[in-house]
């Protein structure tokens, strides 16, 4: 897959998208990490598609078709609750291997 790897997302309405490219052999998303892929639209505008690397795969996590020259303001809140979530469910799954850990389960 080939497109934009998100390092960072701004919270703020026009703050910055930190990415990386991703060339064409890159290996499969790793769990949490999303990427972003953008094209011209056939009618103007551009169409923008969202992957989410989940354990075993990826996902569609998204699309905007046709979506204005603003994506990148359409698509934060997305790309900003998504990468939240991902750190959240990161954090708990560390917590519960912990707590099974000290259990001795």
């Amino acid at each position: 897959m080939t497109g934009a790897l998100i390092q960072r997302v701004s919270a703020l309405p026009n703050g910055p998208f930190e990415v990386s490219w991703l060339p064409a052999d890159a290996p499969r998303l790793p769990l949490g990490r999303l990427c972003l892929q953008w094209e011209p639209a056939s009618r103007g505008g551009w169409d923008v598609v969202a992957h989410l690397g989940l354990a075993t795969t990826e996902v569609h996590l998204a699309s905007w078709p046709a979506a204005p020259d603003t994506w990148p303001q359409l698509v934060r809140p997305t790309i900003h609750e998504v990468r939240g979530l991902c750190a959240a469910l990161t954090i708990a799954t560390a917590a519960v291997d912990l707590s099974n850990r000290l259990a001795g389960v």
